[in-house]
């Protein structure tokens, strides 16, 4: 994984997310989950820039609060 956001910083991007994109970020962590079974997190971030045109930093913080929430599950 490349730069890692401070956590104040994930959630102001998140925060920021459903007013430049148009989408709460329930609905863009749902696309990550039917999207393409990617590994890397990169790639993954790739996928929906390139898919869904996002910024860099708006497809980082989905994908970083994807895999928080993956994990959190498994921790369940």
């Amino acid at each position: 994984m490349s730069q890692v956001f401070s956590q104040e910083t994930h959630r102001n991007l998140l925060a920021r997310i459903p007013h430049c994109t148009g989408r709460e970020v329930s609905d863009w962590l749902r696309t990550v989950d039917e999207g393409p079974a990617l590994f890397r997190f990169e790639e993954k971030v790739s996928w929906l820039r390139a898919e869904h045109n996002l910024a860099y930093g708006h497809a980082k913080a989905i994908i970083h609060e994807y895999d928080l929430r993956r994990a959190a599950r498994k921790l369940l």
